[in-house]
């Protein structure tokens, strides 16, 4: 009896690992450059204060991937193709392909910077050529491996790993006031407009429209061809994978703020960019922690850039119902932003203040896939015996009314 039970259990770990893949790659989207960025000037301008704000938006998104996920389950379907299907008519489809295209290309100018800043610090290259070589990491990562979407989830694996172990590492260097961090983990508080922008620049961090739109492809990928019965196995398994990998994305999330006000709250609180935070760290932790922090800095860029590229071009081909040569698309998505960025360091402006409002705007437009989204996952034509419960449409309402009342707020106050 305890053999079979053991052989069952090494029967269903199996199966998950061979199901698993498509929240792993979506994780890399809550740990990216645009989270660098705005966990370390909220670490830096307001200490620990801000902590629940990492929680409540990793919450927020655990549950949003995990009703993106379960569509492209149910219906076979990614979230872009339904929504293409509903607005019926190019008058809709359109105006809406265009705002989702705002957001890969906001997206994409996050976790390109992120690359250039790191090649830039890790290894001395000038930004202007660190741009130039920045351009070229997604486009050689997915030639690699377009024929064995495997291997490229198990290169996300090593990512994730390397970001997870490099920020755990920093944590025990830092040694932070582990009360602090339980006070201000449950207790919300804005002290200003500052800490306003901070907010919803975090929220836009965490909660990323495009992975939104990437999850059901990807879960809709992994079901092809499975009945009912499979599905519902699935259903379980992708449960399972975006809560744990959601998860440590929300812990390394945390992490970056809680070293970030270690090391720079109140001395250093003006920190403005992120080369700034790397030669504060090496007198305060030393060289190997300030490059351990540039390593995953590096990985998440590259990384989060993989994922926005297969957002970039699952939007497209499901919003617009046409394939799209997959070069094209890379080629587009990636050199779009070399523009602007190369810009900004030939005039001086730093990279970070760039990375920072391109957050603000994902936060803006994180209404433009949940709300479809919502809608969808409650149909219960649509859904079948995969229909959201009523307590969950409810918590996600809630989670998009709260989203909208930050905007709105920010957007009245600037």
């Amino acid at each position: 009896m305890n053999k079979n039970k053991l052989a069952d259990a090494r029967n269903a770990i199996s199966r998950f690992i061979a199901y698993a893949g498509p929240a792993l790659i979506v994780s890399i989207g809550y740990m990216d450059p645009g989270n660098y960025g705005t966990d370390i000037q909220g670490g830096a301008a307001h200490g620990y204060t801000l902590l629940w704000v990492v929680w409540l938006a990793s919450s927020m998104a655990m549950l949003l991937q995990y009703l993106s996920g379960k569509l492209g389950i149910a219906t076979g379907l990614s979230l872009p193709e339904i929504i293409r299907h509903k607005l019926r008519k190019n008058i809709y489809i359109v105006p809406y392909w265009l705002s989702a295209e705002i957001i890969a290309a906001s997206t994409d100018l996050a976790e390109y910077l992120g690359t250039v800043i790191a090649l830039n610090l890790l290894f001395g290259v000038p930004l202007i050529y660190a741009a130039i070589f920045g351009a070229l990491d997604v486009i050689i990562i997915l030639g690699l491996t377009t024929k064995r979407f495997r291997v490229l989830e198990q290169l996300f694996l090593l990512f994730v790993s390397m970001i997870s172990f490099g920020y755990f590492y920093e944590i025990f260097i830092a040694k932070p006031d582990s009360v602090q961090i339980i006070y201000h983990s449950f207790v919300p508080a804005i002290a200003n407009s500052s800490a306003l922008f901070v907010i919803v620049g975090v929220i836009g961090a965490t909660v990323m429209p495009h992975v939104i739109f990437l999850h059901s492809a990807l879960t809709r990928d992994k079901v092809q061809g499975s009945n009912i019965e499979q599905r519902t196995k699935f259903r379980k398994y992708h449960l399972m994978e975006t809560i744990i990998l959601l998860s440590v994305a929300g812990v390394v999330n945390a992490t970056i703020m809680i070293m970030s006000a270690v090391a720079f709250n109140p001395t250093n609180a003006s920190i403005q960019s992120i080369s700034e935070a790397y030669k504060t760290l090496i007198p305060l932790f030393g060289l190997v922690a300030a490059n351990i922090f540039l390593i995953t800095l590096l990985s998440s860029g590259i990384a989060s850039s993989v994922a926005g590229t297969l957002a970039g071009q699952v939007i497209m081909e499901g919003l617009l119902g046409k394939k799209v040569n997959v070069w094209i698309r890379r080629f587009i998505t990636r050199f779009i932003n070399v523009i602007p960025t190369t810009i900004a360091i030939l005039i001086g402006i730093d990279p970070l203040h760039i990375l920072i409002y391109s957050q603000v705007v994902l936060s803006i437009l994180i209404p433009l896939p949940i709300i479809p989204l919502i809608i969808l996952t409650k149909n219960k034509t649509l859904m079948g015996k995969f229909v959201n419960r009523k307590i969950t449409t409810v918590v996600a309402a809630a989670f998009t009314g709260i989203i909208a009342i930050f905007n709105a707020y920010l957007l009245l106050t600037i």
